[in-house]
């Protein structure tokens, strides 16, 4: 089936709106990442406001990893949406020259993520108890 939008034929319109749901579903993937790193970023703050409202304002709480390690998920979710608009442009056009090959740059850069974000999470945890 070759119909004509534009001046490009187009071969399977499915391929290409099978191309356009993962790109979605990765862009939801960085936004998920970036919203929990703001999560995680306003919870130093909710937990040095809890302290001084239960009455610890003479000593306060000790400085906490929570900011930085939240900015840097927003960092690493902001990378993946960039990364995943790559390759859904590269995907589309190896899908109009027919010279589709996988590229697993984005599922690793995922997994890793996931990797870090778990050790850091048993580390500190261990290490607050």
């Amino acid at each position: 089936m070759t119909d004509e939008i534009g001046t490009k034929p187009v071969r399977d319109r499915r391929v290409h709106m099978a191309n356009e749901r993962t790109f979605l579903a990765w862009i939801r993937t960085s936004i998920s990442i970036m919203a929990f790193g703001f999560v995680v970023e306003k919870f130093s703050l909710f937990v040095k406001q809890f302290s001084i409202y239960v009455g610890r304002e003479a000593a306060p709480p000790p400085a906490g990893y929570s900011g930085k390690f939240g900015i840097i998920l927003v960092g690493i979710g902001a990378v993946m949406g960039v990364l995943a608009y790559v390759r859904y442009k590269m995907v589309e056009r190896q899908i109009d020259e027919d010279t589709y090959a996988p590229s697993p740059i984005l599922s690793v850069l995922l997994a890793l993520s996931v990797l870090v974000i778990g050790v850091f999470l048993v580390l500190y945890l261990v290490h607050s108890m």
